[in-house]
C-alpha cells in the first residue's frame, strides 16, 4: 500500500510528532508508515485521515497486488 501521508502531512505544517500526538501513537509509528515499513490499521488509517482533513483514498493507495 502506497501512501501520501509524508505530503500531505507537510503540506499541513505539520511535524511528524504532531500528528503522532493527534493520532495517539508514538512519532516512529508515523515514521514508520510514511516508510510504508507498517502498514496501518483500519482504525489508524481513519485517524489519520481525519487529523489531515483528506479522506483515506487521498491518504493511502491501494497497489494492484494487495
Amino acid at each position: 500500500m502506497l501512501n501520501n501521508v509524508k505530503e500531505i502531512r507537510t503540506n499541513n505544517g505539520m511535524s511528524q510528532k504532531d500528528l503522532a500526538h493527534m493520532c495517539n501513537v508514538s512519532r516512529q509509528t508515523i515514521h514508520s508508515i510514511e516508510s510504508s515499513k507498517y502498514q496501518p490499521t483500519i482504525t489508524l488509517a481513519l485517524k489519520i485521515a481525519t487529523v489531515l482533513q483528506s479522506s483515506v483514498e487521498e491518504v493511502f493507495i491501494l497497489e494492484e497486488e494487495d
